[in-house]
């Protein structure tokens, strides 16, 4: 197999503040053609940077050395012209937001366009049935209703398949994927794999997948090359790796997939929350008179249960309705239905009667960059809502700030620091300080760990577990990552299009699911294809 990617030697340091930052050091592989090879590590790996690297797009500040040769010809030091001919022509890249990647102002058709006349010179028709060829290519239902279609009126799956159209409007040799499928459900992650390894085998196309997810890197690379702190340090076939790593990083990596299950509640343990039919429709207004012409049903029918010391997971594709509920049990969102919270009937207080309950019920959202604000140092942080609820008589705020930032695993030494200072795992554990202060009963985790590594993840779960033992909290958890949700919950509720389809103890809903939708769930996470 002749490589059509070869990259020796390469190093990238980057100026900052007056010093220098060595983000990629050394490293050396080659993508052969037909061939994935896929670059695996942490956040702050240089994985991104390698392949940014390939077509020089990592901007003035960047010093590249060493060799990147594409088809025998060099990349680092190529003029201008080169680099547009070979950019979207021979390489294409996808990334991992495609939200970021559109243009929210441009149709569909209008961004597809545009990339097809830049480089293969078509016009008028033959531009819009090569449009409809590629949506038709990657999946789209009906591509010639979308072409009108602005960014925000399709999916995150749809979005991705229109990326990936973009990237193959003019037949690239070579594919960079980075990170394609961290933003999407299990079932659609796992349709966007299987139409990458359909292109891949109908096409002879070649891919440099740029991922974290060591289950992805299984399924669809032939060879692995592992990343950490800007090097590779392993690399094989996949098989090999995955059989027999060698190097300690790399076997942490693939430990990092097993979590295990949550030690079991008490048989006495006391009803925290429960909800009883609860329903939430969203009125849709239509004409000058805004009258009601419909409803979104977010939620239908849901009924759970939850106790000290117990973790609910709910889980669903998104647009389920997952997050729809859990912030109607916080009363936060209207509803109709029964709402109990410790043993008191809550569905019908108002915004006043309310207020005393709101530090014993909390919420730890998905990201950890946009949910703490940068202005604000640590402490002021996790103690703002000490300022609204009240320190405690006797106590002194900063150190209460210090005893909670050591229980959840960070140096107090570090609470005048800001956000931007702390890594992503840091940073949940900040946001998991400030609900935990207010010594909470109930916590809302919204998708708390899809935004970190795996690594992190394992230590995120292992504290949320260590949390609830030690303090009996109930946990509603929210989430599409089956495996996190498999080790920290005792029931499963299973939502789709704002339906309960499936609802009980975790180990049966994992190990025997009796809908054909939970099953295409557990297919996609644990088996890596759509069912």
């Amino acid at each position: 197999m002749s490589a059509l990617l070869e990259v020796r030697d390469l190093n990238v340091r980057f100026s900052q503040d007056g010093g220098t930052v060595h983000a990629v050091r050394g490293v050396s592989f080659e993508v052969g053609r037909g061939e994935t090879v896929a670059l695996v590590g942490e956040s702050g790996s240089g994985k991104s940077v390698t392949a940014l690297s390939t077509v020089q797009l990592l901007g003035e500040s960047a010093r590249l050395s060493g060799s990147v040769r594409y088809d025998g010809r060099e990349m680092i030091g190529a003029g201008d012209k080169v680099l547009r001919d070979i950019r979207g022509n021979d390489i294409s890249f996808i990334f991992q937001e495609p939200m970021t990647s559109l243009n929210p102002l441009h149709t569909i058709e209008k961004q597809l366009r545009e990339s097809i006349e830049l480089h293969q010179g078509l016009r008028g028709a033959a531009v819009t049935e090569r449009i409809v060829e590629l949506l038709t290519q990657v999946g789209i239902r009906e591509p010639r209703t979308r072409l009108g279609a602005y960014p925000h009126q399709l999916s995150g799956g749809q979005r991705q398949r229109v990326m990936i159209a973009m990237a193959l409007s003019n037949d690239p040799d070579l594919l960079i994927a980075d990170e394609p499928t961290t933003a999407l459900d299990v079932t659609i992650q796992a349709q966007i794999l299987d139409l990458l390894a359909d292109l891949k085998a109908r096409t002879g196309l070649s891919m440099l997948f740029i991922t974290h997810d060591l289950t992805i890197v299984r399924r669809i690379a032939d060879r692995v090359c592992v990343m950490k702190d800007g090097e590779i340090v392993e690399h094989g076939p996949t098989a090999e790796i995955f059989a027999n790593p060698q190097h300690p990083y790399t076997q942490m990596l693939l430990s990092a997939e097993s979590v295990g299950v949550p030690p079991p509640v008490p048989a006495d343990a006391p009803v925290v929350a429960e909800t009883e039919h609860l329903k939430i429709w969203f009125p849709i207004h239509k004409g000058m008179l805004k009258r009601t012409a419909g409803h979104i049903r977010a939620v239908n029918d849901a009924t759970l249960t939850v106790r000290a010391g117990e973790t609910v997971g709910v889980v669903g594709e998104s647009g389920s309705g997952k997050t729809t509920l859990a912030l109607a049990m916080m009363r936060l969102i209207h509803s109709e239905g029964g709402i109990a919270f410790q043993g008191r009937q809550i569905d019908g207080l108002n915004t006043r009667q309310m207020r005393p309950l709101r530090s014993e019920m909390q919420i730890v959202f998905q990201d950890p960059y946009g949910s703490l604000s940068p202005r604000m140092t640590v402490e002021q942080i996790i103690s703002e809502g000490l300022t609204v609820h009240g320190v405690e008589k006797g106590r002194n705020r900063r150190e209460m700030v210090a005893e909670i930032m050591r229980e959840v695993g960070l140096d107090p030494a570090a609470m005048d620091r800001y956000p931007h200072e702390f890594s992503g795992g840091q940073r949940q554990r900040i946001a998991i300080a400030r609900a935990l202060i207010l010594r909470p009963r109930l916590m809302v985790l919204d998708e708390p760990t899809s935004a970190l590594d795996m690594t992190v993840q394992v230590q995120i779960v292992e504290l949320l577990r260590d949390l609830q033992q030690k303090y009996g909290l109930a946990y509603l958890f929210i989430s599409h990552d089956l495996k996190v949700v498999r080790a920290l919950s005792h029931k499963v509720m299973v939502m789709k299009n704002g339906d309960v389809v499936e609802a009980g103890d975790a180990a049966a809903i994992f190990d025997a699911p009796q809908t054909d939708y939970t099953r295409a769930l557990m297919a996609a996470a644990f088996e890596g294809r759509a069912a």
